[in-house]
């Protein structure tokens, strides 16, 4: 099984690197915390108009914080601890249960002769990345 794991794993990256995808991972809890420190102590050195200058810049600071650098989805995907691949994989395989393959070379040819394939695998790890990770996607063109 773990063969296959990885064959689905090499599919998904060609397929995601072929499209150029990128994701960030944000951090929304660090930038609220941030946020919220930052408004906090502006609201203790300056009262009222200390609190919304506080808030002010500590969302600024927040927001800039959260903003995550992309990485390319390929290598995102392969550095995946095993279970969550495990995951990924239970999500695709049940779309390519119907191919018959025995290498991941064999598996991406059959997968790419196929837009309708190539499309539902892709919506697959374009909902894992932004529902599991909490990933921001975007395509470099």
């Amino acid at each position: 099984m773990p063969v296959m794991v990885d064959d689905i794993m090499k599919l998904l990256c060609t397929l995601s690197e072929k499209r150029k995808m990128q994701a960030a991972v944000k951090h929304s809890g660090k930038g609220a915390l941030v946020t919220g420190a930052v408004a906090f102590v502006g609201g203790l050195v300056g009262g009222p108009p200390g609190l919304a200058v506080g808030g002010a810049v500590g969302g600024l600071l927040g927001a800039w914080m959260t903003s995550g650098q992309f990485q390319p989805v390929p290598q995102i995907l392969m550095e995946l601890p095993p279970a969550e691949q495990q995951k990924l994989f239970n999500e695709a395989v049940a779309i390519i249960q119907h191919l018959d393959w025995t290498d991941a070379v064999q598996l991406t040819t059959l997968v790419l002769g196929s837009e309708a394939l190539q499309q539902q695998l892709l919506a697959v790890l374009v909902g894992y990345i932004t529902k599991e990770l909490k990933a921001q996607i975007r395509y470099d063109d």
